[in-house]
């Protein structure tokens, strides 16, 4: 008789990481490619523009810096905005890391006060400049523009990137366009505090800069735009910054090169890419929740005196505050704490 013997090797299964781990991955990569793009995409895109001169390529260049000069006035006319970008399912693993989500509603041609600036305005972005928290549900009829540094406009590529999101220089000529020649329904988002608040930003920090902010309430006085508070709750929490005493020399020279560049270079680190008990430069998964606060009526005043402007000034302080004293329980917050006013 012949015995036949069956031998069963146990080969080893191929290693796929779980669901949760490679959508961890996914949305480390996702608020990566945007602290990147931010950061270095412009003066990549300039360097491998004036490169490529210098190759046999140089015609794609050529063409490329022509139609740059021909679309150089767009940023300020309403920019380029896709929604097709907007929706990219990569702004959904961007909200998924932290999370970020947005409450209330409004209706109307409208001027958003984003407070704070963080380090690099994760809420903002992905608010306003993305559909990831469904802004075009949450708030039907209003279109928002996001304003940043006029300066990103000018470098290649980046200022295509930064349109597609809806995203525009804050300046006047922009804002202006946006809410008075570019029909009904607009809503310009402003990061009022600015570079200066970004130097003040910490965990645990609720700090803003507005006491000597009064140019968005005017110009929402001559173009007769609502005003709108709005607050992240957990936008300082994506970082941790060095914050240099004033009177140092170092916060001498982040002051001096912030007139110089137009933002304030930051010491800030987050956690590593594979171990969070590491420095890196992905922000830590804090929640950061965006609160849309109730509309600021504002009467259209062509040339509006300094004691009008004074009045909403204060109104807006107010409304922001009181914003800030309903929500902050609910967001990890004490009862103890408040907002203070720069």
């Amino acid at each position: 008789d012949k015995t036949l013997l069956l031998c069963f090797i146990d080969l080893p299964t191929p290693f796929w990481p779980c669901r949760s781990k490679m959508e961890k991955h996914l949305q480390v990569i996702s608020v990566l490619q945007w602290v990147i793009s931010f950061l270095v995409m412009g003066a990549a895109c300039t360097v491998l523009l004036i490169y490529m001169f210098c190759t046999d390529c140089w015609l794609i260049a050529a063409i490329y810096t022509a139609w740059l000069i021909v679309d150089w006035n767009t940023p300020k006319q309403g920019g380029r905005r896709s929604s097709w970008v907007r929706s990219w399912t990569v702004w959904t693993y961007f909200r998924d890391h932290f999370p970020i989500r947005v409450g209330n509603s409004v209706a109307g041609t409208t001027y958003f006060g984003y407070h704070p600036h963080g380090i690099f305005c994760f809420g903002a972005f992905c608010n306003f400049g993305t559909e990831a928290t469904g802004f075009s549900k949450k708030f039907p009829g209003i279109k928002p523009s996001l304003a940043t540094l006029a300066g990103n406009f000018r470098l290649p590529v980046l200022r295509d990137y930064l349109m597609s999101g809806g995203i525009c220089p804050v300046n006047r000529n922009s804002i202006d366009y946006l809410l008075s020649r570019n029909g009904t329904g607009n809503a310009v988002v402003i990061v009022v505090g600015g570079a200066a608040e970004s130097l003040q930003c910490a965990p645990g920090m609720n700090s803003v800069t507005l006491k000597n902010r009064k140019g968005f309430v005017r110009l929402a006085l001559q173009k007769g735009s609502d005003l709108v508070p709005v607050y992240s709750f957990g936008e300082n929490d994506a970082y941790k910054q060095v914050i240099f005493e004033e009177g140092t020399y170092w916060r001498y020279l982040q002051r001096r090169l912030q007139k110089i560049l137009g933002f304030a270079p930051c010491l800030f680190h987050g956690c590593g890419l594979f171990f969070g008990n590491t420095w890196g430069i992905v922000p830590y998964c804090n929640p950061i929740t965006t609160i849309v606060g109730e509309p600021i009526t504002v009467p259209k005043i062509e040339d509006p005196t300094e004691e009008m402007v004074e009045l909403y000034h204060a109104m807006y302080i107010k409304s922001l505050q009181c914003l800030f004293d309903k929500y902050k329980t609910r967001f990890g917050l004490k009862e103890s704490d408040v907002l203070h006013i720069q």
